[in-house]
């Protein structure tokens, strides 16, 4: 298994392009099914979740390549209505091909998804939303069967909580089923608006993306598309994080600023200085981070729970106590005890971390727990003394692209082995 050394202690400065956003990027290639002709997806990251969503859509039959950050996928003879259980348990959001395979084949068989371990993240409100719009679900030893024999039919949902994923499999489910769906509480983040601009540069009717209510008028299909991922909030912040850390400074180029308010505010609160031209974003670290009084993770556009570790991990660093209180996930955070191996002071109950600044960390061996958690590690060790031994790395390439080779460019002293 690969690992990551990090010999830590060096100041960051630099310049990066953002890649391509994880959390787009999946459902826009479930996306792809419902195309009747080949579709161009650039800004695309080398991801191994990426890389699975290429299999999956292989299996089912597409045609699909990648050349650089270009991926094509032909789902031209997609004849297949089936995820291996293999497959499905590679990949935690895998469960956003379920509407589209069902919008396209008018039936799927799928296994329950896998990835990082975060607590319940029950797909209760994807298949009640489906069964809403004329699905029929049978479960039976682990395997999902679904079938909509008489087509999919436009349908008002309320979801009991804006999840991005069900509102993802809600959208591609009703994209091409017959009359209008309205989502009610639906997920707001830019990730759902990007997939809507996907759907709709190829013929789809969806309006009211990036607020709470989504209407859906079906159409009867949908041909190929080029498209452009939007950038990756959450690697920003990551990035962000570790010159903030090491006292650096850093140049993001390619970003959202707008997608990243509520992030940008406790960077500068912890006493950095951000400033935003256009799609930069510049970030010089304070001489010395300042504690965050309360950070509550929230649905966008408040606090992101992806981002959380990231912040955890550099207010570790900083002077004071600060509090975060987690409002999505209920097992967040496993990886604060291997941030503890690194000098971290770190209390946590439920919900609720206490973090007390530390001067210094000391390398240490440690693994990583889950993607985010695994990015924390990270951040964590460019600020230590000493070598630090990251396993488990492959929580880590699933969201991030050439990590160890963005941070060198940035004078981080870090490799894979």
């Amino acid at each position: 298994m690969s690992k990551l050394i990090v010999n830590g202690g060096k100041r960051l400065s630099g310049r990066l392009k953002l890649q391509g956003a994880k959390n787009s990027v999946l459902p826009v290639l479930a996306a792809t099914i419902l195309c009747n002709n080949a579709c161009e997806i650039h800004n695309c990251p080398s991801l191994s979740d990426v890389e699975t969503s290429l299999k999956i859509l292989s299996h089912l039959g597409a045609l699909c390549t990648k050349e650089e950050d270009v991926v094509t996928v032909n789902p031209e003879n997609i004849d297949s209505f089936e995820i291996p259980d293999s497959l499905m348990r590679e990949m935690r959001s895998s469960i956003v091909f379920l509407g589209a395979i069902l919008g396209r084949m008018k039936r799927a068989v799928i296994s329950s998804p896998g990835g990082c371990e975060l607590g319940p993240r029950p797909i209760d409100l994807h298949l009640l939303s489906l069964e809403k719009l004329g699905a029929i679900i049978r479960e039976d030893h682990g395997f999902l069967y679904c079938e909509a024999p008489n087509g999919l039919k436009g349908t008002e949902i309320n979801l009991s909580f804006p999840s991005v994923g069900a509102t993802e499999n809600i959208i591609l489910a009703a994209a091409t089923a017959e009359g209008k769906t309205v989502i009610h509480n639906a997920a707001k983040e830019p990730e759902v608006s990007d997939l809507a601009d996907f759907l709709n540069s190829a013929g789809a009717k969806i309006c009211g993306s990036g607020s709470d209510t989504i209407e859906i008028h079906g159409v009867k299909q949908l041909h190929g598309v080029n498209h452009t991922i939007i950038p990756d909030r959450i690697a920003a912040a990551t990035y962000m994080a570790a010159a903030a850390i090491t006292g650096g400074e850093i140049e993001l180029e390619n970003v959202m600023p707008s997608h990243l308010i509520s992030v940008l505010s406790v960077f500068k609160e912890a006493g950095c200085t951000v400033l935003v031209d256009g799609k930069k974003i510049s970030l010089r670290a304070a001489s010395q981070l300042s504690r965050v009084p309360t950070v509550r993770t929230i649905v966008y556009p408040g606090f992101p729970t992806d981002a959380g570790p990231i912040l955890i991990a550099m207010l570790s660093h900083a002077k004071g106590t600060s509090v975060f209180v987690e409002n999505i996930f209920e097992n967040r955070y496993k990886y604060t005890e291997e941030l503890k191996r690194l000098g971290a002071k770190i209390k946590t109950e439920g919900k609720v971390a206490v973090i007390e600044g530390v001067e210094k960390f000391s390398a240490a061996n440690c693994e990583c727990t889950d993607l985010r958690g695994g990015a924390a590690l990270v951040i964590a060790a460019l600020a230590a003394e000493g070598e630090t031994k990251i396993s488990k790395i492959e929580h880590i390439l699933r969201g991030y692209d050439d990590i160890a080779g963005n941070l060198r460019k940035l004078g981080a002293d870090i490799k894979v082995v």
